[in-house]
Order: C-alpha cells, then structure tokens, then sequence
C-alpha cells in the first residue's frame, strides 16, 4: 500500500507533482492517516507554496489560460 509520505518523498525528490500523484493524495488523504503521513504532506504543501515542486495540474491551468488568452 502507498502511502501519502511515499508519494510526498517522490515529489520532494524531484521537485515535480504529477496529476497522477495528486489525484492519489486526494484518495489517500479520504481514510485515516497518522501524524507522520500529515507532517509529511505539510511539508509537501510548503514546498509548493515555496516553488521547490512544481504541480503538473498548476502549470496545465496556466497554459491552458496563456492559449485561452491569446486567442
């Protein structure tokens, strides 16, 4: 079984957060989790705000607005 410190050691590893990733969190973060899995997403979240991991769904919504408004 994956587990949300798993997933957040990923994306901290290489700075990047797929959908794939994300949309597994969410799942995740639905059943009980302990104290480590939410530090560990704690850390996943400052490291976004940060700019450390990037968010694929993030940079999709921002080209799709670019294309939306160049046209």
């Amino acid at each position: 079984m994956v587990l949300i410190r798993d997933i957040v050691q990923q994306a901290l590893a290489t700075g990047y957060l797929s959908i794939a990733a994300e949309n597994q969190l969410r799942q995740l973060l639905k059943a009980k989790y302990d104290a480590e899995d939410f530090n560990a997403f704690m850390t996943l979240q400052q490291a976004a705000i940060s700019g450390r991991v990037r968010q694929e769904s993030r940079q999709l919504y921002q080209f799709k607005t670019l294309v939306a408004d160049s046209s």
